[in-house]
């Protein structure tokens, strides 16, 4: 049954041809940029010179260090090409909230109503990410449902676990 789901989802994905963005501040950019040079320039020189020194060593057939440098260069250039996608398809956002609305790098105290819990939130773009620090993505369900809201708002939460309600309680820049 879950192979029939995941097939149509396909089909439907491929016929209505949606755009993927990722949203991204010219700073968050700036900074993929910035690891992309690293990984071109530093990385992967660093990468090549330990697959030579390997390669030296003899057989290439029995030689676990020329392997894991070959798998590693693999992962280097994947991670580059994977950023470079990135950019290419960033959505530029620019936080055009005023102080007392939740905007991005902002972090928010909410209050889950049901379970009368308080935690706090910094809202960011999808590439700083954290969700052990409670760094949340502005694409994310409750990202994207207390972005722009004030304190006092109680705001729905959909989600895919279930619908909720949070009260924003304060909102504080960095």
């Amino acid at each position: 049954m879950a192979l029939v789901v995941k097939k149509t989802l396909q089909i439907n994905y491929r016929e209505r041809k949606i755009k993927v963005y990722n949203y991204l501040t010219e700073e968050a950019i700036n900074k993929l940029k910035e690891e992309i040079e690293y990984r071109k320039v530093v990385l992967r020189h660093k990468i090549l010179e330990d697959i030579k020194e390997a390669r030296a060593h003899g057989d290439l057939s029995e030689n676990f260090e020329y392997k894991a440098a070959k798998r590693e260069r693999g992962i280097n250039e994947s991670r580059i090409r994977y950023l470079e996608r990135m950019i290419r398809t960033a959505h530029v956002i620019e936080d055009d909230t005023t102080d007392e609305e939740v905007g991005l790098g902002k972090t928010v105290s909410l209050r889950f109503l049901t379970d009368d819990e308080v935690e706090d939130f910094t809202i960011v773009t999808t590439v700083e990410t954290d969700l052990l620090n409670n760094k949340i993505s502005i694409e994310s369900p409750l990202g994207r449902a207390i972005y722009k809201h004030k304190v006092g708002d109680d705001v729905l939460i959909n989600s895919p676990q279930g619908d909720y309600y949070v009260r924003i309680e304060k909102i504080t820049k960095k």
